[in-house]
């Protein structure tokens, strides 16, 4: 299997889920980050259509080395042998049929089986699926029926081909994609080459929640605003109700959005739905210094320079940096 779309760290364990660096056991990584398995070979492999490294705000150059020794060679997927037992492929595997639908973007796809329900899912939505893959010399290269178990991913983590097709489906329907290598993998080394065969059914959508509002204040930090030394300006949105703050090797449980000046949102735990964990000391610096300004349940924005950010490093969210963040807890720092 290839690596999952996430950074590996070696000395905790830890998997980094838009920088947001959460504790876990690493041979659990499968089985915990959004349900993937193929997921990890042949969908979030690939960087999603923003291209964008899901490193937000983790603290890059420290988890970049320790990644380097953690990871494992990687199988090329055009090389690996057929799987026992592998669900033949579609008399149509070689090319998409006449009578298949297509789209502007190359898609081709064909209703197996129509659906019970009536909405599409958005891109923001979660989708449980099951599925298998092919190659156009029908090789089978990966299929959750083989392991008994849907998988479930945001649809906008995954190769622009499953984004666009899935996006035409009702829940209950199963259809037939023929995706072109320019919305799967694109030549990547260790990738699924060329066009790729999938049989999907969409069996739930999850409906993802309304993206936080794009603060009014978001191009430049107000005069009512905290500001410090190094050049991080704040400013609480909700009073906490407690009393400690946290220390840099403390781990904080938050949840948070973060947006660039001119309004994009480029993460959310919200979105997500889950809180994210980490240790103070291995995210940015304005966030390791913004946290520990504040207390258990406090609401905060902070208004985050380049410097203190990702210095203008190539795939990271560039310039001055906005988040709103509420601490939910402070957790001890983990046993060494």
């Amino acid at each position: 299997m290839l690596a999952l779309s996430l950074s590996l760290d070696k000395s905790l364990h830890e998997v980094t889920l838009w920088g947001m660096v959460q504790p876990m056991k690493t041979t659990k990584i499968l089985m915990t980050v959004a349900g993937f398995s193929l997921l990890s070979t042949c969908l979030c492999a690939c960087p999603a259509q923003s291209e964008v490294k899901h490193e937000t705000p983790a603290n890059t150059d420290t988890a970049k080395t320790d990644t380097a020794k953690a990871e494992k060679p990687k199988v090329n997927q055009a090389n690996k042998p057929q799987a026992k037992n592998a669900i033949p492929a579609p008399a149509d595997v070689a090319a998409a049929p006449a009578d298949a639908e297509k789209t502007a973007s190359g898609l081709a796809s064909k209703v197996l089986k129509p659906g019970t329900g009536s909405a599409k899912p958005k891109t923001t939505d979660t989708v449980s699926v099951h599925y298998t893959g092919w190659t156009t010399d029908g090789k089978m290269f990966d299929s959750s029926i083989k392991r008994g178990k849907p998988a479930s991913f945001p649809l906008n983590r995954v190769i622009p081909g499953w984004t666009e097709g899935l996006a035409l489906m009702v829940e209950g329907e199963k259809r037939r994609l023929w995706i072109p290598e320019a919305l799967a993998y694109k030549g990547r080394p260790g990738r699924p080459a060329g066009m790729l065969v999938f049989d999907v059914e969409l069996l739930d959508i999850v409906k993802a929640p309304e993206p936080p509002k794009v603060p009014a204040d978001v191009a430049a930090a107000p005069a009512d605003a905290q500001k410090t030394k190094s050049g991080l300006a704040s400013k609480v949105l909700k009073a906490g109700t407690g009393s400690r703050k946290p220390v840099a090797t403390d781990r904080a449980q938050v949840h948070y959005s973060g947006w660039t000046t001119d309004g994009k949102m480029f993460d959310s735990s919200v979105m997500r739905g889950k809180p994210a964990v980490f240790p103070l000391n291995r995210v940015i610096p304005g966030w390791t210094e913004g946290l520990q300004l504040m207390v258990e349940g406090e609401k905060r924005r902070l208004w985050i320079p380049e410097e203190m950010a990702y210095k203008g490093k190539p795939g990271r969210p560039a310039g001055m940096l906005v988040f709103d963040v509420e601490l939910i807890k402070i957790v001890t720092p983990l046993a060494k």
